[in-house]
């Protein structure tokens, strides 16, 4: 619902992502913000910075795929495991430069997620989520036993270099993860709006009725796999690159739920929701890693591994509030806050 007095007079301007002055101004000053922000805050908090922005290309992916496609993905770490490997193979092997692995390495993500998207055209519900779960333990297995890919040992990358300037610094790797997060999120924004978004939606709410209209489901379903996939993959690139390493290890089930549970609180079906949910999910992450310290000084019979179980157990019950009291997530109560606003005095 648009602000009272504005309303679009041709479809360009009512398919526009900003449609306000307003909006636009927001838009400019929060760019400004995080373009900004190396500046202004330490390393440990231009780190995390850092990895919400990864974390927001993948978890946007995901949205695309569960989120507006219904297509439940317990697999998105294994996707961005396989693109930061594939990323990884080709810096080291072939010497690509990363403005080539990136985007190759979010190909190769979504070449694997194809295959499994192709699962999504006969099955759904509980036992799609367990062919998802598959791709992740495949993904361990052809990772670990492929001779390629280092083994347990993993792969080492060189910094990115761009015209002979390396990506080595905090701040560096800081704005190399910002200019993709941005070009990946209003890519996200274009693919929501227009037609396969649209599809998506359909396909969600009903894959039969979307049929007898005319949308090929089958390609519905594996296209939001592949859309899911390469999302992840380009995170997984960006993340070989922030930590110069690669291995199974980072890319685990219990990441591929985090990143669920970003979606869920943030909310199902919203692009701004998912990036809503990273920034709460990690924020709730780094406060108990930052407080964790202070408790096991203050009740020395904790120890640290009793905390950090604490903070999985808070975390999980926060999800599941979400999912009781909020089922639609944040964006989902803004929209209220936000529809009342503009309607208020009137109750209708």
């Amino acid at each position: 619902m648009d602000p009272a007095g504005v309303y679009a007079t041709s479809y360009s301007a009512d398919s526009a992502l900003v449609r306000t002055r307003a909006q636009a101004i927001c838009l400019v000053v929060f760019l400004a913000l995080l373009v900004a922000a190396p500046f202004v805050v330490g390393p440990r908090l231009l780190a995390i910075s850092t990895v919400m922005l990864i974390s927001s290309v993948v978890a946007v992916g995901l949205q695309i795929n569960t989120g507006y496609a219904g297509q439940i993905n317990l697999g998105q770490a294994a996707f961005m495991g396989v693109g930061a490997y594939a990323a990884g193979w080709l810096a080291t092997r072939f010497g690509m430069p990363f403005w080539l692995t990136i985007p190759l390495g979010g190909c190769a993500a979504a070449v694997f997620g194809f295959i499994f998207g192709l699962s999504a055209v006969r099955i759904k519900g509980f036992y799609l989520a367990l062919t998802t779960i598959a791709a992740q333990t495949l993904f361990h297995f052809f990772f670990l036993n492929l001779p390629w890919f280092g083994g347990s040992n993993g792969l080492q990358l060189e910094p990115a270099t761009l015209f002979g300037f390396a990506f080595v610094s905090d701040r560096s790797l800081y704005y190399l993860c910002l200019v993709v997060t941005v070009i990946m999120t209003f890519g996200a924004y274009g693919i929501a709006r227009g037609r396969h978004g649209r599809a998506f939606v359909a396909v969600r709410d009903d894959d039969v009725a979307a049929g007898m209209m005319g949308i090929d489901v089958v390609r519905t379903k594996a296209t939001a796999f592949l859309v899911g996939a390469f999302y992840a993959g380009v995170g997984g690139a960006l993340w070989a690159y922030f930590v110069r390493f690669v291995a199974v290890d980072q890319f685990t089930l219990f990441h591929s739920i985090w990143f669920i549970a970003m979606i869920i609180v943030g909310g199902m079906g919203s692009v701004t929701g998912a990036l809503i949910g990273v920034f709460v999910i990690k924020a709730m992450q780094e406060t108990f890693v930052t407080l964790g310290p202070s408790f096991v000084e203050l009740f020395p019979g904790l120890g640290g591994e009793l905390v950090f179980a604490l903070m999985n157990v808070f975390l999980g019950g926060v999800i599941a509030a979400f999912l009781i009291f909020e089922p639609r997530g944040l964006m989902h109560r803004w929209n209220i806050i936000k529809r009342s606003y503009r309607m208020w005095p009137f109750p209708y």
